[in-house]
């Protein structure tokens, strides 16, 4: 086997982001399983639309049976958590809508889901987007890269080997 053969891996992947609106350090999150970094480093999103897509390309991995929340996974390795809304697991599925299923593959900018900010808002909930990288310990570092307004699919987290 030549030295050649093997296609080097790339040092840095980028996570788009899955909604438009302001993008927000992990640790103002109000709820400290996420703020804290508990279930691995990320961002917030306070949403100014209600559509969710992916990220990057990959597979999705898992979709919570409340369809609040939805996993995946990167063709590189990067296992992400989208986590729609703070303590949205309580609606039980009412404003959420998945329009993948486990297993799917994904491409970039595709439509995952929809929700309704204002079902959860009037469920007493906030509507920020956690975008989290559950396997942050695989990773050198995950950084936000800005805070503030963000459109769908523009870079914003880097994640690097």
């Amino acid at each position: 086997m030549s030295l050649f053969s093997k296609k080097p891996r790339n040092p840095l992947d980028t996570v788009a982001a899955p909604v438009c609106g302001d993008a927000i350090p992990l640790e103002e999150i109000d709820d400290p399983v996420f703020s804290e970094g508990i279930l691995g480093k990320g961002c917030g999103i306070k949403p100014t639309d209600e559509e969710i897509v992916a990220p990057f390309d990959g597979k999705v991995a898992n979709i919570a049976n409340t369809r609040h929340a939805v996993g995946l996974t990167s063709e590189s390795g990067i296992e992400l958590l989208i986590h729609v809304g703070i303590d949205t697991v309580d609606m039980r599925g009412d404003g959420f809508q998945v329009l993948v299923r486990e297993g799917e593959r994904v491409k970039c900018g595709q439509k995952l889901m929809v929700f309704s900010a204002d079902k959860i808002n009037a469920a007493g909930h906030a509507a920020t987007v956690v975008v989290v990288v559950t396997n942050t310990d695989d990773y050198a570092d995950v950084l936000l890269l800005g805070r503030g307004a963000k459109a769908k699919s523009e870079e914003l987290l880097r994640v690097s080997k």
